[in-house]
């Protein structure tokens, strides 16, 4: 049974921001409107955009002036709940949702790379959207040895974050390989393309912060919705 469970409603404005920030739709310098006027166009408590506003200025990325406003500052390279998801809207942006299709624990395909000790792995499907878009078909592979059950219940919309808070997991690095595959059998009646068709595709490594292989994925995502997206900050 298909099921999407959200991130805090601060956590998701927060992300919001961040992206927006990073596809350069909110400028460096620009103030931001009034937090009550900002809450009202978002649809939330002004608590909750504060929160957020809040998560954001910890990550540097908001300099909150008193009696003036909140300013936008860029900074490359920051940590946030989908950091490693590069999948962003044509014109930039988008705030990443997520539904599960299905999570089983069996054998690793014959094809993937070595990615921890266990010969088994959880196998995860979901539907991507941005900007509630559906944008991406993925199939996510989690070493067995992390964990003997996963269950629907257990994943949020960011893996990482039920990786990070739940295992005790924290993926430290990815290795992408961009490219075009057909689009797999198994694909559901809710993503637009359909299986055989061409899509663009991403097989993707993740790493541990002691380099070691922990989760291989597979993503077949719409190019005429989203592009693939890197941004490197000065080294």
């Amino acid at each position: 049974m298909a099921k999407t469970t959200a991130l805090p409603k601060f956590i998701q404005l927060s992300e919001m921001l961040i992206r927006e920030i990073a596809a350069g739709h909110l400028a460096d310098g620009c103030r931001l409107p009034p937090e009550r006027e900002m809450a009202d166009d978002l649809g939330v408590a002004v608590g909750t955009l504060r929160k957020a506003l809040a998560d954001v200025e910890a990550k540097g990325l908001l300099e909150r002036v008193h009696g003036s406003g909140n300013y936008v500052r860029h900074k490359p390279m920051v940590e946030s709940v989908y950091a490693f998801f590069r999948l962003e809207l044509l014109k930039g942006g988008g705030l990443p949702t997520a539904e599960v299709l299905s999570v089983d624990r069996m054998t690793k395909p014959a094809d993937a790379p070595d990615f921890g000790p266990s010969a088994e792995g959880h196998r995860i499907r979901r539907l991507r959207s941005l900007d509630g878009a559906v944008v991406a078909l993925e199939e996510i592979w989690l070493d067995g040895a992390q964990r003997d059950v996963v269950a629907i219940d257990d994943l949020s919309e960011s893996l990482y974050h039920f990786y990070r808070h739940d295992l005790g997991l924290i993926i430290g690095s990815v290795e992408d390989r961009i490219g075009v595959d057909v689009v797999p059998d198994w694909t559901p009646a809710a993503f637009h393309l359909n299986a055989g068709q061409t899509a663009g595709y991403i097989e993707r490594i993740s790493r541990t912060a002691a380099k070691e292989p922990a989760e291989f994925s597979r993503t077949w995502y719409d190019a005429r919705r989203a592009t693939y997206v890197s941004r490197m900050g000065k080294g």
